[in-house]
């Protein structure tokens, strides 16, 4: 870890579960209540979740379009 670079803001464990039940949603089809667990996520989570996202390589916007079995 570099000490001069400032520690981004973790992930709360609530945005994390909301996060999970979002991707449930999506995975059932239910995109309203994808759409309510996105928003009930903190802004320092999301800013975490897209750091650690972009990390990997990925998006909040890509990881959500995953095609999913219920997509035809």
């Amino acid at each position: 870890m570099d000490p001069t670079r400032p520690r981004a803001a973790g992930i709360t464990l609530m945005a994390a579960g909301e996060l999970r039940d979002a991707l449930a949603a999506i995975e059932r089809g239910d995109r309203p209540a994808a759409v309510a667990a996105l928003m009930a996520i903190d802004p320092d989570s999301w800013q975490a979740i897209e750091h650690r996202l972009a990390a990997l390589g990925g998006s909040v916007s890509a990881l959500l379009t995953i095609p999913t079995p219920t997509d035809d």
